[in-house]
């Protein structure tokens, strides 16, 4: 099992830049992959970006080139620093975590986000 802490969200304007930040309660080298998913009422949950334990990366279509997922390995937690952001980026966004075993994927709390225009 894996807990997952998230901060960093909060009120911004266009243009602005926000640091996500997931604290995870193990090593993030024994997660096989951690990344983070954002949520608005009525709507599906939405993969935002992820990285593996070996590091590779993967970012959803619309936040190419502004959103950068990272890790610091000695605290046990990845990152998402968000620049220029836009309104339809406003969301709870949701830190996950999936295990090598194959089971459930582990979440946090979720953190707002909210852009104003």
């Amino acid at each position: 099992q894996v807990q997952l802490v998230e901060s960093g969200g909060g009120l911004v304007q266009a243009g602005g830049s926000l640091r996500l930040s997931c604290a995870a309660s193990r090593s993030i080298f024994s997660i096989k992959a951690m990344g983070w998913y954002r949520q608005v009422p009525g709507n599906q949950r939405e993969l935002v970006a992820a990285i593996s334990s070996g590091g590779n990366t993967n970012y959803a279509d619309s936040v190419k080139g502004r959103f950068t997922i990272s890790r610091d390995s000695p605290k046990n937690t990845v990152h998402l620093q968000m620049n220029n952001l836009k309104p339809e980026d406003t969301a709870v966004y949701y830190c996950d975590a999936e295990l090598w075993d194959h089971g459930p994927h582990y979440w946090g709390q979720g953190t707002q986000v909210t852009v104003s225009s």
